[in-house]
């Protein structure tokens, strides 16, 4: 109970169009430490507003990343940057005492001191101890926690069905636009909101002409209340990395389309979860497409069984999990600190 008065650092970088959640996470696990813990973020220059109420240091390259860390001097290195070396972390090793990775399925994973693997794989076998492996690591942000459990007894949205698409903030294979141009064929009365990312990489005016070819479609710019507007759907048709995990904890009925052959082989977004899981975005036959939304539409057994298999996950709970994590390697470090020599990092920042 006494206080720490510790320095940790967060370094975030996109990989794997993982989009917004990863900041989203580090900023919530951020705000929710002891305020004697001072938190510092390392990332690209892009990510310096979503992180303005901390200190924030931009890099360009891995040689940034270590200067960083040799000016901050970090007691833990909180990392969200896909998977790492055993090289790389080994000489991260001598500059910070102790290191928790997220979803790292490198071998830099296996020397670091603690793994939260809330993306997996059906092949992925828990290798050592100190990997945590599972859905219970998730953590619901102050976004999506509101709507928690929000499609038990949800009815259809009326006077229609409302479906809302979306990939990431990125979307690069645009499967919105694949998706679109599905769905234009779809002849039922059904109300369309595809969101798109602030760096959605693709042509948007074509986007939004094949929107006005088809009633009661509209596109939107992912803001902050995207998640109020995923609350209103009766189907969300999203990517299958962290998308799923947000809708199961609002428990929604799901159609997920892989953007790259990584999500593909992502293991919770199944069915035995309450999803369909049709595979690769560009791939998929636009029957199969068609025919995925056209069932959840018109048998309600559907729904409610994929509505009750997302909240029987009980997702979103994983704040805890971590932030004890954190405070267990801040009291007993692997590693002894190492000695700080020079200025002080405020004067450096």
């Amino acid at each position: 109970n006494k206080p720490m008065h510790k320095k940790i650092a967060i370094y975030i970088e996109d990989t794997d169009g993982k989009g917004t959640y990863p900041i989203r996470r580090a900023l919530t696990i951020a705000k929710s430490l002891p305020n004697s813990i001072q938190v510092f973020f390392i990332g690209p220059e892009k990510l310096q507003n979503t992180v303005k109420d901390f200190q924030f240091i931009s890099i360009k390259s891995n040689h940034g990343f270590i200067k960083a860390l040799q000016k901050i001097m970090p007691d833990l290195l909180l990392r969200d940057s896909g998977s790492t070396s055993k090289e790389e972390i080994q000489k991260i090793q001598k500059i910070v005492p102790a290191m928790i990775h997220f979803d790292d399925f490198g071998e830099g994973g296996k020397v670091a001191d603690f793994v939260i693997q809330t993306l997996y794989t059906e092949a992925f076998e828990k290798p050592l101890d100190h990997y945590n492996v599972g859905i219970e690591s998730f953590i619901a942000d102050e976004q999506i926690a509101p709507f928690r459990q929000v499609g038990l007894g949800k009815k259809n949205t009326q006077p229609l069905p409302h479906l809302v698409v979306t990939f990431g903030d990125e979307d690069a294979s645009n499967l919105s636009y694949r998706t679109l141009r599905h769905l234009s064929q779809l002849q039922i009365p059904l109300k369309v909101t595809v969101l798109i990312g602030e760096n959605y990489q693709h042509d948007r005016t074509e986007l939004r002409m094949m929107a006005l070819g088809r009633r009661n479609t509209v596109i939107k710019q992912q803001a902050e209340k995207s998640a109020e507007i995923l609350s209103t759907a009766d189907i969300i048709l999203c990517s299958a990395g962290y998308m799923p995990y947000e809708v199961g904890v609002m428990g929604i009925p799901c159609i997920v389309l892989a953007q790259n052959e990584f999500e593909a082989a992502l293991d919770f977004p199944s069915e035995k979860n309450g999803f369909v899981h049709l595979g690769l975005g560009r791939k998929v036959k636009q029957s199969i497409l068609l025919n995925a939304i056209m069932e959840l539409l018109l048998h309600d057994s559907l729904r409610e069984k994929a509505i009750e298999r997302q909240i029987k996950l009980n997702l979103g709970e994983g704040k805890k999990l971590v932030c004890e994590a954190i405070l267990y390697f801040l009291e007993y470090p692997k590693r002894q600190p190492t000695k700080r020599t020079g200025k002080e990092t405020s004067d450096m920042l």
